[in-house]
């Protein structure tokens, strides 16, 4: 399930990046266009788009920071039990081996 997460992230992430240069795309073609309204519309979406971008930074960072403490808290269990992590690593080894000859 934590892959599936990993990946809708991800996704949404790809996504979002996408929808941010299109919007940076139409506000560059629009730069010429007059009216009040139109820059009014403008200015909140460049405003809406700098938030999106600042969200996007917090998220990809906070992604990081998850990973890294993850692999240092691996790294700490597997200097704290190295037998057990050898044994869990051959088990695993086993379980993957007797999966990947039934197919």
């Amino acid at each position: 399930m934590n892959d599936v997460a990993t990946v809708n992230k991800d996704k949404l992430m790809t996504d979002l990046k996408v929808v941010i240069a299109d919007a940076e795309e139409l506000l560059r073609l629009t730069a010429d266009q007059a009216g009040e309204g139109v820059a009014d519309v403008r200015s909140r979406v460049q405003t809406r788009m700098n938030q999106a971008k600042a969200d996007l930074i917090q998220l990809q960072e906070a992604a990081v920071a998850k990973v890294k403490a993850a692999g240092h808290a691996t790294d700490e269990f597997v200097h704290a039990n190295p037998w057990k992590s050898i044994s869990m690593a051959a088990g695993l080894g086993v379980i993957l081996g007797l999966i990947a000859s039934r197919r």
